[in-house]
């Protein structure tokens, strides 16, 4: 889905929700900002992380932590968890034989497992592990070169509920911790107690950008979704079901 008239800025420090149905512009967005899709029309658009246009890719990750399920996909390889969390330091896969870590490196990736509770993991091999300590030593990895913001696209898809729990538990942590916590999601549980905006998608364009109870409500997520839902907050989390 092509973007149109899409306008909107986030402060450092503050967290949000893209929210929307499949297909309203969500995957488009966030392979804007990764720099994996352009401006069709450069002149009339302007793509800004940080205040700058222009990023080497490198630095990109070094401020900006992205999780995709592609990527934890990806880092589903022979690796430890360790390895894989210090591979956030060169941008690849897993260690190579020319890849050299340092001692501080090491130290970093080993707080960070500790951070997440899964250091008991750093020795087994990502094939070994669940389908939620799996996603959290995505969450590590991108976390080694302590970014301002991490992107977090659809976060429970494919998880079961005892790890959608574990999920958004991290979630919260780096929330408390200072960082940016930015979720692209159809989900209305991914959208934790902190995240108080929330912007949303429909056929390309911004339906909504504003305070999320403004939005969670049955009247507004039928007109996002353009189904008969209903919704309903409990202990700062929103559920949405489809009304028959």
């Amino acid at each position: 889905m092509a973007l149109r008239n899409v306008t909107f800025s986030i402060e450092a420090g503050e967290h949000v929700a893209i929210l929307g149905p499949n297909g309203c512009g969500k995957s488009t967005l966030l392979k804007t900002v990764t720099r994996e899709c352009y401006p069709r029309f450069p002149d009339l658009s302007r793509v800004r992380i940080w205040g700058e246009e222009i990023w080497t890719l490198f630095e990109l990750r070094a401020t900006l932590g992205i999780v995709t399920n592609d990527l934890v996909a990806t880092c589903t390889k022979p690796y430890t968890a360790l390895e894989t969390v210090l591979s956030g330091f060169f941008g690849s896969i897993g260690i190579w034989p020319n890849h050299h870590v340092t001692p501080e490196m090491e130290a970093r990736a080993r707080e960070l497992l500790r951070f997440f509770e899964i250091d008991h993991l750093a020795d087994r091999s990502m094939t070994e592990v669940s389908s939620g300590e799996s996603r959290r030593v995505v969450f590590a990895r991108a976390l080694v070169h302590e970014p301002k913001a991490l992107v977090l696209d659809e976060p429970a898809n494919s998880l079961d509920v005892r790890a959608q729990g574990e999920m958004r538990d991290s979630m919260r942590k780096l929330a408390d911790k200072g960082v940016s916590v930015i979720v692209v999601t159809h989900h209305l549980p991914d959208i934790i107690p902190e995240i108080r905006r929330v912007i949303a998608l429909k056929q390309g364009r911004i339906f909504f950008d504003g305070e999320k109870r403004e939005l969670l409500n049955p009247e507004r997520m039928e007109e996002l979704f353009d189904v008969p839902v209903g919704v309903e907050e409990e202990g700062g989390y929103y559920t949405l079901w489809l009304e028959s």
